[in-house]
């Protein structure tokens, strides 16, 4: 049975001080015995103050983003031994702001992708379409494309330590949220790829806009494993 993941992304937010609260307020509210296992990804400066708060907690720590060469003369990155060495388990690659912001191309994050395992750091994959693409019904194809990029460097065994998470690029940030049948489809088309090559396992994440008051109605579709959640994560009682 895939256990659910439920994934804060920082983003660009927080203090010493912010965090601290929230963190403290987090462990507070967790219940004894939870099903889903969680995890916290702050900005790269508060990783390890953040690892130190969530110390016994059974909260996971991950990054952003991850350099996709382990060391040299890369001003301003991280490498995934770094990470590794900070205590994180998990680190986010393929993002919509790295893609859309940054631009980071299909085969950048298959290369980031190679790096975060090559430190046995677990990738949440994160793959979606922008509203343009949506409405030109590009969903499949864009999806299916930033699937195989990676596949086609590491092999689908790869994925067996891997989440993968689909995030619409319209609906990150925006208020707006796919509905849990559009959710779904996605899902779906993402479950029977992996499913075809003997992957069916992997966890698969919906993430846009998600927050307490949709989350149950997403979580609850079949091939919804958990949520990456932005906004919504910054709020312990919220999250």
């Amino acid at each position: 049975m895939r256990q659910p993941l439920v994934a804060g992304n920082w983003k660009m937010h927080g203090s010493r001080a912010e965090n601290a609260s929230l963190v403290s307020g987090l462990l507070d509210l967790l219940q004894p015995g939870k099903r889903a296992e969680i995890l916290l990804c702050p900005p790269f400066p508060y990783l390890m103050e953040t690892g130190r708060l969530l110390k016994d907690s059974g909260v996971a720590l991950g990054a952003q983003s991850v350099c996709a060469e382990s060391q040299g003369a890369f001003t301003g990155e991280v490498s995934a031994a770094m990470l590794k060495d900070v205590g994180c388990r998990y680190v986010l690659v393929g993002h919509s702001e790295r893609r859309q912001l940054f631009g980071e191309r299909d085969a950048l994050v298959a290369r980031k992708f190679v790096a975060a395992q090559g430190q046995a750091l677990v990738p949440v994959l994160c793959v979606g379409e922008t509203l343009e693409e949506r409405e030109g019904d590009q969903t499949t194809s864009v999806v299916s494309r930033q699937l195989e990029a990676v596949l086609a460097v590491t092999g689908v065994q790869a994925l067996a330590r891997a989440v993968i998470a689909y995030e619409p690029v319209w609906a990150i940030g925006t208020g707006r949220t796919a509905s849990p049948e559009q959710a779904q489809e996605v899902h779906a088309l993402l479950r029977g790829r992996l499913a075809a090559a003997g992957a069916a396992d992997v966890r698969l994440l919906y993430g846009g806009s998600v927050k307490a008051a949709n989350a149950a109605s997403l979580f609850g579709m079949p091939d919804v494993d958990g949520g990456l959640v932005g906004g919504a994560s910054l709020d312990a009682r919220e999250f």
